[in-house]
């Protein structure tokens, strides 16, 4: 303490010193931002190692998606400006892939009308069937296990076998299913062999292996609460009626993923369409063994992805396969982003 001499008083009144101002808990003096002050270095630490197990988890996912798809996407960019064989460097051309693409290569039409044909048609056609059987299996009342293990089996056959299978079944002269419809009088047609009937074909096989799709929309079904029904009943709806106001709009988001996914797939439809081709013209090798049945019958099964693979795989076209590659891609994305914008269940909730 001091002694200090005030003017208005003229006496002497004490004051504190600085070893004698009161002192916070721990003896030193309060600290006037004690409220912001970091959080403590153990709680820092714990953070840390939070974010290195998530990052540690997170690890084999992200090291798949930049090797399996970030950098084959940068080097299909970079392909699609060259020349390239895989036996000599890259030759830098520009855009001469692209148009070429766009205005020169005659199998293009034809590959791309094909492709935009199973869009069209083979995606409605598989989820209104798949649709149909899973509202048929949820009001099955005996055998359900029976009937559902009957209809998903198929799905699980591997694609070149279920073509190879439709192939012979659907032969014009040997094949049951003519050999049936003489039976009744009716004279068979040509099928896998017709361009006419070749895709009507696949969309049939298609519609066999519905189903992984079919299960999709059953789980869904049955997941539907039945209590809406009930009231719905009481309120005097019919049948009809209420698949449109309950069983519709409850499973949107299942139709709308099934959408989704099958215009995906469709747009990179292959396998079926390579193997059905080769197998009807009496090759059963794909790539460059069939360059003179490409399409068979005719170009009816031409698909963009087949003619892809035949420039990359068979001419050896890389630079020219990685352009289609690439329009591919973005023409997929368009696609999707405005599926999904048109669809109702992929847009936020009005406030």
């Amino acid at each position: 303490m001091t002694d200090v001499t005030t003017p208005e008083t003229g006496s002497r009144e004490a004051r504190p010193t600085r070893a004698s101002r009161p002192t916070g808990p721990t003896g030193s003096a309060p600290d006037p931002v004690a409220g912001s002050a970091r959080p403590p270095r153990r709680r820092r630490s714990a953070e840390s190692r939070r974010r290195l197990v998530a990052l540690t988890m997170l690890a084999p996912a992200l090291a798949g998606l930049v090797i399996f798809f970030a950098y084959p996407l940068v080097a299909s960019i970079f392909y699609s400006f060259t020349r390239y064989n895989q036996l000599q460097e890259p030759e830098f051309v520009g855009l001469l892939n692209y148009k070429f693409l766009f205005t020169q290569d005659p199998q293009i039409g034809p590959a791309v009308v094909n492709t935009l044909w199973f869009v069209v048609i083979l995606v409605p056609v598989r989820i209104v069937c798949g649709l149909l059987v899973a509202g048929l299996l949820s009001r099955a009342k005996t055998a359900t296990g029976f009937w559902r293990t009957l209809f998903y089996l198929p799905a699980l056959v591997p694609p070149v076998a279920s073509v190879v299978a439709f192939v012979f079944l659907f032969n014009p002269g040997t094949g049951p299913v003519n050999q049936i419809l003489r039976l009744f009088g009716i004279d068979g047609p040509l099928w896998f062999n017709d361009p006419a009937w070749s895709k009507p074909s696949l969309v049939i096989m298609g519609v066999w292996v519905m189903g992984d799709i079919m299960i999709i929309f059953l789980a869904s079904l049955l997941d539907v609460p039945r209590d809406l029904y009930e009231a719905a009943s009481l309120d005097g709806a019919n049948g009809i009626q209420q698949v449109r106001h309950i069983t519709l709009p409850t499973i949107a988001p299942v139709i709308g993923f099934a959408v989704v996914t099958g215009v995906i797939a469709a747009l990179q439809y292959f396998t079926e369409a390579a193997v059905a081709s080769g197998v009807a013209s009496g090759k059963a090798t794909i790539g460059g063994g069939t360059a003179a049945q490409l399409g068979y019958p005719g170009t009816s099964l031409l698909t963009y992805t087949e003619l892809l693979y035949q420039h990359g795989f068979a001419n050896f076209q890389f630079g020219y396969a990685s352009a289609m590659a690439v329009v591919l891609f973005v023409i997929t994305a368009v696609v999707l982003v405005f599926t999904m914008r048109r669809i109702s269940v992929f847009r936020p909730e009005e406030s």
